[in-house]
């Protein structure tokens, strides 16, 4: 099956009417896609009780990507508030129950630094983040290119194979060792993940400070009809090789991500059962 959806339910006003509550927004979503990226989980490791609440707003056939937390990835330097990384990820995998028993668990994602190269300290972490979470299906991305450099770009092929990753395929802009070339390979026949993070240079580049939210334009893209034409025939080839195929937008800056994931849809002629009822919106 070929799921298709946007990153987090939240900043997508186009897709909910104006009466829409807050708390009522995931399940409005649902009844557009039957995937989302849940990335609060980045931010801090969530209580039970809401991934109940959320297992309990969306429908049966609905998945959840979830982004693991910044400890885990090394964006967040320090443990706090865990005594260790054993604990940190032992807490993570808790929190996950409640969308294992109901079945909406598509996979973790673990999204890596621009930093985090191609060396063997980083491939013996890799090697602990699959022990830690083994029975769990994960998704590597990797967001350094040297991974993907010509000296190293088979072993890390083999890598994800090996360790039963799910190859994380990106779409983003190219702009030198922070940013990874589209490599549309499968290494695990059961789920591929893709990701359209947009091609804007200059967004991508920018950098951070205080007067500018910088996600407000790194990921500010919306994708042509060639270009979607161009990954509906990368998608089709992908879905021979693995079982199911996640597709998530995330050139939202512009609100264009939701727009962009409905045209590619309708490019692959998918139209899904089982979704919640369609509430007042413009699509």
């Amino acid at each position: 099956m070929i799921y298709i959806g946007v990153t987090g339910w939240r900043d997508h006003p186009e897709l909910y009417s104006a009466e829409t509550k807050n708390h009522q927004r995931l399940l409005e979503y649902s009844s557009h896609f039957p995937i989302v990226e849940l990335d609060a989980s980045y931010y801090a490791i969530q209580p039970i009780r809401n991934m109940e609440k959320w297992v309990k707003d969306t429908p049966e056939i609905f998945r959840f990507v979830v982004k693991a937390y910044q400890g885990m990835t090394g964006h967040k330097k320090s443990n706090e508030p865990y005594q260790s990384k054993t604990e940190m990820f032992e807490q993570f995998k808790m929190s996950l129950q409640p969308l294992i028993e109901a079945n909406k668990l598509g996979m973790v994602l673990f999204q890596f630094p621009p930093w985090f190269n191609c060396t063997l300290d980083h491939i013996v972490y890799l090697r602990y983040c699959v022990q830690r979470m083994r029975g769990i299906p994960i998704a590597l991305e990797l967001r350094n290119r040297s991974w993907y450099s010509a000296e190293n770009y088979q072993q890390t092929i083999d890598l994800m194979k090996q360790d039963n990753w799910i190859h994380t395929i990106v779409d983003e802009p190219q702009v030198g060792d922070g940013s990874i070339p589209i490599v549309p390979v499968v290494t695990n026949t059961e789920k591929t993940l893709i990701r359209f993070h947009g091609r804007n240079v200059y967004g991508w580049n920018r950098p951070k400070d205080k007067e500018t939210n910088w996600r407000e334009v790194r990921y500010l893209y919306k994708y042509n009809q060639a270009e979607l034409t161009e990954w509906r025939d990368r998608v089709l080839q992908i879905a021979k090789q693995s079982k199911d195929v996640y597709i998530l937008f995330n050139n939202n800056s512009g609100g264009d991500a939701a727009g962009n994931a409905k045209t590619l849809q309708a490019m692959l002629d998918i139209d899904y059962d089982g979704l919640s009822p369609k509430q007042l919106s413009l699509f």
